[in-house]
């Protein structure tokens, strides 16, 4: 049977294709208040991971906060102050770039590459957008005791650890270990199961490995995401709010009250899931200017915008 649609492209003012998904909102203790399509089927949450691994890395004994514990949760844009967190934090564990072992690539911010370019750099790991979490899982190493070498296999303890607390988090066994772009170990699960972890993120007592985790994001979204990314505005401009946008049309989002949603897009377009995320914050109550501001996404035609993707009602009108 077909996902319900959740948002539909419009160009020139003639509706062009749509975008079908799966959506859960989940109120304060996790109540039930929104289902469309499967949101109990397995999902790999891709980045939307990280704040989860972050948490298993302070269980471990990584003992960090702030940038250096957002920079951990991070899909960051590789601007020149996320690549000086990561770096830190490497020399911080005794390390530096050559201990990384994540895709090399050049940074998601055009400005930043084209610096990097100009200065007569290539693609490497530091730029990466995911460099901040695996400075950080090298560092757990360090802390906790474990060899360096091969830190990215599924059976090193760091993976495992990582793994058992990704289960205590979300609530229900991992539907399957794969691998994520960057190369790390990457952890299946329900929708549902991912917004209810994101509601047990910021619900938790103050000081613990889960609030610590929150609350670096939430006080550094600059960090999690960059210049002109949805995350950032997302964190930055509703109070409260956590939020981790993942590839593959990913997004999970949590208010203080516990309140959470996410979301897969099934084409895996990106395009899609910001005004569906908009769209579900708003049936949580949240009027914030940045929702009005993000609930389209332009589309583009010679560089110029000819259309506009937006959520729309389900199930739809019959007029």
């Amino acid at each position: 049977m077909p996902l319900p649609v959740l948002a539909e492209v419009l160009r020139s003012g003639f509706l062009e294709g749509r975008h079908r998904g799966s959506l859960v909102v989940l109120g304060p203790a996790g109540r039930p208040l929104l289902a469309l399509g499967d949101p109990d089927a397995a999902v790999f949450p891709r980045s939307s991971n990280k704040p989860m691994q972050a948490v298993g890395m302070l269980r471990a004994g990584l003992s960090v906060d702030g940038p250096e514990l957002a920079i951990a949760s991070a899909s960051h844009s590789g601007q020149p102050g996320h690549v000086a967190v990561v770096r830190g934090l490497l020399a911080a564990a005794g390390l530096d770039e050559s201990a990384l072992g994540n895709t090399p690539d050049l940074p998601l911010d055009a400005a930043a590459a084209a610096a990097l370019l100009r200065a007569g750099g290539d693609p490497d790991r530091v730029h990466q957008n995911c460099s901040g979490k695996h400075a950080a899982m090298l560092a757990t190493c360090v802390s906790a005791g474990w060899p360096t070498a091969g830190y990215l296999d599924p059976a090193h303890p760091l993976q495992a650890s990582l793994l058992a607390t990704f289960e205590d988090i979300v609530g229900t066994p991992a539907s399957a270990v794969g691998v994520d772009g960057c190369g790390a170990p990457l952890f299946a699960a329900s929708l549902r199961a991912l917004a209810a972890g994101f509601g047990r993120l910021v619900t938790a007592a103050p000081g613990s490995p889960e609030r610590r985790v929150a609350d670096a994001m939430r006080a550094h979204p600059q960090l999690v995401g960059g210049t002109g990314r949805d995350v950032t505005a997302l964190m930055a401009g509703v109070p409260g709010l956590l939020a981790k946008d993942g590839a593959e049309g990913v997004y999970a989002a949590a208010l203080p009250d516990g309140s959470a949603v996410a979301l897969k897009i099934e084409d895996g377009a990106s395009r899609a899931r910001v005004p569906v995320l908009v769209a579900a914050l708003g049936l949580l109550g949240r009027t914030d200017p940045v929702l009005a501001e993000l609930a389209e996404t332009p589309v583009l035609g010679g560089g110029r915008p000819v259309g506009a993707v937006r959520a729309v009602p389900w199930p739809p009108s019959s007029a």
